[in-house]
């Protein structure tokens, strides 16, 4: 039997069966190597990047050791956003499918506190969130960690990047000290180092260096002189590698406000994402890239984390990265798959000190490169593909998606070939339709009725 293979793990069959209906063919390098040590109760780090499959690897690893007859909290996640945990939820739910009864609560922020506490009273097996919320919801009594036997850090240094070392260390005092404690990180600062000392026992530490094949990404590194528009380079950039999805990563919020304004004013499709957004803003931003309705998304690191898109063709680096691993870690979202990715940096002289560290990091020798496009590639305009139409009901209200699509392609609607994503919260459903039919679709869903009932629908 293949070393790669969940068979030849000691784990529950009943996980193994399900691995199969979900097409898990094999482990990931950070899974192979990590789950022996998780399964036989070690504290572990992990270092691999984003990606890498590690939400399996300590899913799985928690979930075989759960005593399902037992409705207490036995597993513990802490993820740096709420994105990040509504996405291991979702992930550990479907690993979780063939067992019965298995309860994982989500306590992030962004959603009714009341709602998550009355969840809580009636018990969990897993619960997955935001360390402020987790210390709210400790802080009031509602939550009981002391049947915890695994406690997870996932993405433990963006984590402590966002400043959350205190709630981490606040939480750890209503953790039993008798646990497993797991940590996955992308990088591993020396702070990452400092918390592994105080909240882990001899850990193993796996670091899987090659996520991403790097023949799958193509780097280009974009230099400017003092006096050229940083912000005109961009736009040449863009001009140059007309695709479908692009993130331009800042080093600050201020930029990213400043980048998407200027984009916006140029006429490309563009949209900031940044701490300073309200939840739903941030909720609509994401959900706007991933349809792709909307096809540059101007964020910083911190914003961008959790943020998990199929195909990102191009990534751009408006100034070079305060790290190298945060330039690995930003390229890596490109290039995966085995589909072919694009990463471009722009430099000036007063970041040479950057690139030549950055050029060490990577073992290569980093020459800037000049790019000359053409007056009438320069007036080209990206606008999105796709429209993003908000419906005013979601789950609450028992739409599905198969509701949406049904009363879109209806007699005298649209066709299902220029309907896209369909997203579904609680109280809201967004659909993704060709530009050229929203106003089709729009009249469609305003009109006509689902689930026997009239929605208001808008255009975001």
């Amino acid at each position: 039997m293949s070393q790669t293979s969940f068979a030849s793990l000691a784990i529950n069959e009943l996980l193994i069966q399900n691995l199969a209906t979900l097409h898990y063919q094999s482990m990931t390098p950070i899974q192979s190597q990590s789950l022996p040590a998780i399964l036989e109760g070690k504290d572990v780090i992990g270092q691999a990047k984003t990606g890498s499959g590690k939400t399996a690897a300590f899913g799985l690893g928690l979930l075989n050791k759960l005593t399902i007859s037992d409705l207490h909290v036995q597993g513990l996640i802490l993820c740096p956003t709420r994105e990040l945990a509504d996405q291991v939820s979702k992930d550990l739910r479907k690993l979780a499918r063939t067992l019965s009864n298995v309860k994982i609560l989500t306590l992030a922020g962004g959603l009714p506190f009341k709602a998550q506490a009355s969840s809580l009273a009636y018990g969990a097996h897993i619960v997955v969130g935001t360390p402020g919320r987790i210390l709210d919801h400790l802080e009031r009594e509602h939550l009981d960690l002391t049947h915890v036997t695994t406690w997870v850090l996932d993405e433990a240094d963006r984590m402590l990047d966002m400043g959350f070392q205190e709630a981490l260390d606040s939480i750890a005092k209503h953790v039993p000290k008798q646990r497993q404690t797991l940590l996955f990180s992308a990088t591993f600062p020396e702070h990452i180092q400092h918390i592994s000392q105080h909240l882990m026992e001899q850990p193993v530490h796996i670091q899987i260096n090659d996520q991403h094949n790097q023949d799958c990404i193509e780097q280009h590194f974009y230099e400017i002189n003092p006096l050229d528009d940083r912000i005109q380079m961009l736009s040449k950039i863009l001009s140059a590698y007309p695709v479908e999805s692009t993130i331009v990563f800042c080093n600050t919020k201020r930029d990213t406000k400043d980048v998407s304004n200027a984009l916006i004013y140029q006429g490309f499709s563009a949209l900031a994402l940044n701490g300073d957004l309200e939840q739903w803003e941030r909720d609509q931003a994401m959900i706007r890239f991933a349809n792709q309705s909307i096809s540059i998304l101007v964020a910083t690191d911190v914003a961008a984390r959790g943020l998990d898109i199929e195909g990102l063709d191009l990534v751009i680096n408006y100034h070079i990265a305060q790290s190298p691993e945060t330039h690995v870690h930003r390229m890596g979202r490109t290039g995966r798959a085995g589909k072919q990715g694009i990463a471009c940096s722009i430099f000036s002289q007063k970041e040479s000190f950057k690139v030549t560290r950055l050029g060490d990091y990577l073992e290569r020798n980093i020459i800037g490169e000049s790019l000359d496009v053409s007056p009438k590639e320069q007036k080209i305009t990206r606008q999105a593909r796709m429209t993003t139409l908000q419906i005013g009901g979601g789950k609450k209200q028992k739409i599905r998606a198969g509701d949406i699509l049904g009363a879109l392609t209806s007699e005298g609607g649209i066709e299902g070939k220029q309907v896209g994503k369909i997203h579904i919260l609680d109280q809201w459903a967004y659909v993704a339709v060709e530009r050229s039919v929203v106003n089709q679709a729009f009249k469609k869903l305003n009109d006509g009725l689902l689930k026997g009932k009239k929605f208001r629908v808008r255009r975001i």
